[in-house]
């Protein structure tokens, strides 16, 4: 999943929501030093990529990905899937997209010196064009896609990604309508556990 799924999948607690925005930016053990709440945020980061990867739902359809976007699928899904929950946001979150994205970002600010320095730009990012909002955009999702292809050392097709998702748009969209709400149901039992 992407940004704006983990900040909503993390719940409204402000710490677990901060880890899981640092989820994608924090490799191997977690430092001792971060406070317990971010931890276990981006413990939650963690299970839900491996959730989400394991899906058999997903890994039909990253199958269903024709070379060479195959090989990025899990990009390609993981982004579509935030335009997805931007474009119909108030199904799943009682707080109005624009509200909620602005306090994703308004987090990242409070915390700019805790951050890792790769999502300190990706949060300067996030502010100037709007997002994770702007993710209701398919013109943004266009713009993203370009510059995580960038930010890949190898050559890559992300740039022209839209094109794949066009032609797997309604795979795309059954798969989410599916998938999405039992990732919901995952993580709330996992707060929950954490919680007990």
């Amino acid at each position: 999943m992407n940004h704006l799924a983990h900040a909503l999948l993390a719940g409204p607690e402000h710490g677990l929501r901060l880890g899981g925005l640092m989820g994608d930016f924090v490799r191997g053990a977690i430092d001792s030093s971060v406070p317990v709440d971010v931890r276990k945020g981006i413990a939650l980061h963690r299970a839900i990529d491996s959730y989400t990867d394991q899906h058999p739902e997903v890994r039909s359809l990253k199958a269903a990905f024709e070379p060479p976007y195959r090989r990025y699928a899990g990009i390609l899904i993981d982004i579509w899937f935030d335009h997805l929950l931007a474009r119909d946001f108030s199904r799943w979150s009682p707080t109005p997209l624009a509200q909620f994205s602005d306090g994703v970002t308004q987090l990242l600010r409070q915390h700019d010196d805790e951050l890792p320095e790769a999502l300190r730009r990706l949060s300067r990012y996030l502010h100037a064009r709007h997002l994770p909002a702007a993710y209701a955009e398919r013109e943004m999702i266009s713009e993203v896609l370009s510059g995580v292809g960038s930010r890949l050392q190898r050559s890559n097709p992300l740039a022209r990604g839209l094109l794949e998702i066009s032609r797997l748009e309604d795979e795309l969209a059954q798969t989410f309508e599916a998938f999405f709400p039992q990732l919901v149901e995952f993580s709330q039992d996992w707060r929950e556990d954490y919680r007990a």
